[in-house]
């Protein structure tokens, strides 16, 4: 991330997807340039693609860059032993984020392993706004961009405190409610 053209293109990407020319074209940059600068960004997974016909098209993986800003916000606040942990804990993540999701964020299968699943579901429930309420539909097509089986994975949001459910309404919890992988 710490090239201004790959900053430039996060905030490009940001007002929605966008094709390597289109990028290329705004940032008044070569496609071999814009190519190279979006599989940096891939390679880190703040970026992932999706084809439509023989178009590719760009987007945010906006899950993980919050996901990021939040591991580093922590980490400017502590220091010393703690700092190593949330490393190492950092890592773990990274690791188990790699395992589990394809480059274009799609969940290769639901881990079995308890620490493993709330990783997933963490990074997964991060897309969705505290605050808002969703359909059970809406929510459906959410988590279909994950994986196909949006039945366990909406349950799981509720046996894990992600989510609670009235009337077929469906609403974040605090993040302090959430099962946590520790």
């Amino acid at each position: 991330m710490g090239d201004p053209t790959r900053v430039r293109i996060v905030a490009i990407l940001a007002n929605g997807p966008l094709h390597g020319q289109a990028i290329a074209g705004k940032l008044g940059l070569t496609a071999p340039t814009i190519s190279h600068h979006l599989k940096k960004l891939r390679d880190i997974h703040v970026v992932y693609e999706r084809r439509d016909k023989n178009t590719i098209y760009f987007y945010l993986n906006t899950a993980m860059i919050k996901q990021q800003a939040h591991v580093l916000t922590r980490l400017i606040e502590k220091g010393g032993k703690e700092l190593d942990e949330m490393v190492e804990t950092s890592l773990v993540r990274q690791k188990v984020y790699e395992n589990f999701f394809t480059k274009e964020g799609k969940l290769k299968n639901i881990p079995a392993q308890r620490k493993k699943k709330l990783m997933v579901f963490e990074r997964m429930i991060r897309g969705l706004k505290i605050g808002e309420k969703y359909e059970e539909k809406v929510l459906n097509e959410y988590i279909k961009q994950f994986h196909e089986d949006y039945a366990t994975i909406r349950r799981e949001f509720i046996i894990n405190h992600y989510m609670y459910r009235e009337n077929g309404i469906y609403e974040l919890n605090p993040e302090e409610m959430w099962d946590k992988p520790e």
